[in-house]
């Protein structure tokens, strides 16, 4: 018998081939078994309330509730288990946001199998781990960006009208209509839809829709 201790993982991911490879990789080691599967946030949130693993591996973009939420609301329920957000984005924002709300560690999805295996790991033995490209963009955003403007501030930071014509830009309604729905001038709105993509450096309606879609204003 080894003495070496098992870590219990559970992995959320909502697309089932990524899913299955990952339990494949992560449970073969020795030292880590995976006792759990989600498929959304609210089915991580319950697994760990069930399981109690000590690690969850966590995706940002899933139906329902998403990444983020789950993340916050898992660190409240327990916060001894550990947090491995592996997601595709590499935005300051996501990465601020998720550290922010106590996420453990931060690897992207195209990371090789032994950065995965070495996150997990560095992730259970109390340690900060952030992939090498996540790495950079936490130290360039501390540095600030070349034109002196401050870091993009989280969600929590843009006001309730703000969230308000996120929400509307997201849903598809054009100016003329979140003017009227809101009851404010066109240029009010013009106004609040170019300081959303000032601040949050979106320059695009996709980009603030998917930003919308993220934070969970409104669904994919």
């Amino acid at each position: 018998m080894t003495s070496e201790q098992t870590h219990r993982l559970v992995i959320t991911e909502d697309h089932t081939i990524l899913r299955e490879g990952l339990k494949a990789l992560l449970g073969t080691r020795p030292d880590l078994e995976v006792v759990g599967e989600a498929t959304d946030g609210r089915e991580a949130v319950r697994a760990v309330q069930e399981l109690n693993p000590d690690l969850i591996l966590l995706d940002l973009s899933m139906p329902r509730s998403n990444g983020l939420e789950a993340l916050k609301e898992i660190k409240r329920l327990s916060p001894q288990t550990k947090v491995l957000v592996l997601t595709v984005h590499k935005t300051e924002d996501y990465v601020f946001t998720a550290l922010q709300a106590g996420a453990d560690g931060y690897v992207l999805k195209d990371s090789s199998a032994s950065e995965l295996t070495l996150a997990v790991r560095s992730v259970l033995n109390g340690e900060r781990y952030l992939g090498p490209a996540i790495a950079g963009t936490v130290v360039s955003g501390y540095l600030g960006s070349r034109d002196g403007k401050p870091l993009r501030p989280s969600f929590d930071d843009l006001s309730t009208r703000e969230r308000e014509v996120l929400k509307l830009i997201a849903e598809g309604y054009r100016t003329k209509d979140i003017a009227e729905y809101l009851c404010i001038s066109p240029k009010t709105v013009e106004k609040h839809r170019a300081n959303l993509m000032d601040r949050l450096n979106l320059h695009t309606v996709s980009a603030l829709t998917t930003y919308a879609i993220e934070k969970g204003l409104v669904t994919s």
